[in-house]
């Protein structure tokens, strides 16, 4: 297995920051309130994590798009039809209050790791993406649990 090129995992870890945020400010009602009152109560708690988990399931769809891209035929047209999925989810899948939200997120990550490895599978993602995959679904789907079950 190739290593995650560095750039990617910069990238990939400072994309996590704000579930790490949210699960902060969900534990910890000085830093919320320090974060309402810097930022407004939209960017504390469950509410960033799960604005930005619906915003990040959808722009997933489009990198798994571009993987389908690489693609010819059938494997083509199934990449296409597949990569839709987390878009479609974060849409349907992310009413009905926090706990409901932060459940079908965590649901929907968990779905797209499988599309993931998938694409991998397939040879339409570079080989060290299931690694890279593995390891921000994982914090991602910590943080959100902190938002349902506590």
């Amino acid at each position: 297995m190739s290593s995650i090129p560095k750039p990617a995992l910069i990238l990939g870890l400072a994309g996590l920051i704000p579930f790490v945020w949210g699960a902060a400010t969900y534990l910890n009602d000085d830093l919320a309130a320090w974060g309402a009152a810097h930022f407004g109560p939209r960017f504390v708690g469950p509410y960033v994590q799960l604005f930005y988990g619906s915003v990040i399931l959808s722009f997933m769809s489009g990198v798994l798009w571009g993987f389908a891209a690489k693609a010819s035929g059938r494997v083509a047209s199934a990449g296409y039809v597949l990569s839709v999925i987390p878009a479609l989810w974060a849409f349907f899948m992310t009413g009905g209050g926090p706990v409901t939200a932060g459940t079908n997120l965590i649901f929907g990550f968990a779905g797209l790791l499988l599309l993931d490895i998938a694409f991998v599978k397939w040879g339409l993602a570079p080989a060290w993406w299931t690694q890279l995959r593995v390891l921000l679904t994982s914090v991602v789907i910590l943080c959100l649990l902190v938002g349902v079950l506590l």
